[in-house]
């Protein structure tokens, strides 16, 4: 079965279907509300992240482990782990608040 990366208003989508109508059927059922932008089929079955291309390198901390033990400590609180993350890591505002919603959409 082919994998289709599909890009919504909202959302990216990476599922395996059996052509581009069943693509656009798994984004329809999952969020009904997000106008399909654009849908590709992948040359392969397998998906691939470059952690590079993420920011993320062999020098770097391991940011969701972090993010996670922020998200421990402040219970859940939102706005209270970032400022842990902001403390412990030094990154700025924008970037621990995306480190720590990323983590939550994740459910550390």
């Amino acid at each position: 079965m082919p994998l289709f990366e599909v890009e919504t208003d909202c959302h990216i989508i990476i599922t395996w279907a059996s052509d581009e109508d069943a693509a656009t059927g798994v984004v329809s059922e999952a969020y009904p509300s997000d106008r399909v932008i654009r849908l590709t089929k992948r040359p392969r079955d397998t998906w691939v992240i470059s952690k590079t291309a993420l920011g993320i390198s062999n020098g770097t901390p391991d940011v969701c482990s972090t993010a996670r033990d922020c998200l421990s400590k402040a219970s859940g609180d939102k706005v209270h782990a970032i400022r842990l993350y902001m403390h412990e890591t030094g990154t700025d505002l924008e970037r621990a608040r995306k480190v720590i919603e990323s983590n939550m959409v994740m459910g550390w």
